[in-house]
């Protein structure tokens, strides 16, 4: 197997520059039926005695669909360069309810347990949902929001307990 199963303790990446630099893949749904997207906002870290993710997503990505009707979802990060730029237009840009993405961005499927990741992956992290929120813009304490929110379409916000981290050995 090329990926080795590791504590969160032992987190290879800063998971700042993870997201913000590298980007991601979040997939949701089962091995028969899932869709992928790239996400660029995320964080991990400690939340209610247990380690955790919170992932982003806005109403009209399909996504968002399988992130509501499933209890786990994957983080797969590629590696830096290569053809991670061009996956990440496809599965940013397209939408998966037009066109099998997955398949158009070349992307490799995995099952772990009852999700998917991909095994271009560098990283991967198996979340388990344990809560999911839309964002209450009376809750906005700035002028950030009102300008990537022109459309008022806020994101849900998905908290998942981070049940696996496999990297590449």
């Amino acid at each position: 197997m090329p990926f080795k199963q590791i504590g969160t303790g032992d987190f290879p990446v800063n998971p700042i520059t993870l997201f913000r630099d590298t980007w991601g893949l979040l997939t949701a749904g089962t091995p028969e039926k899932c869709n992928t997207m790239t996400v660029s906002w995320g964080m991990l870290g400690e939340l209610w005695g247990v380690d955790a993710a919170m992932v982003f997503v806005r109403p009209q990505r399909y996504t968002k669909q399988f992130m509501d009707s499933n209890e786990s979802f994957t983080l797969s990060f590629l590696p830096k360069g290569g053809e991670s730029k061009k996956i990440h237009g496809i599965c940013g840009g397209q939408s998966g309810r037009d066109t099998d993405k997955i398949a158009a961005a070349g992307l490799t499927p995995v099952p772990l347990e009852d999700c998917v990741y991909f095994a271009q992956a560098q990283t991967v992290i198996l979340c388990r949902k344990l809560a999911a929120q839309g964002f209450d813009p009376a809750g906005f304490l700035s002028d950030v929001p009102a300008a990537v929110y022109p459309e008022k379409d806020y994101h849900t916000f998905y908290v998942g307990r981070i049940e696996r981290i496999l990297v590449r050995e």
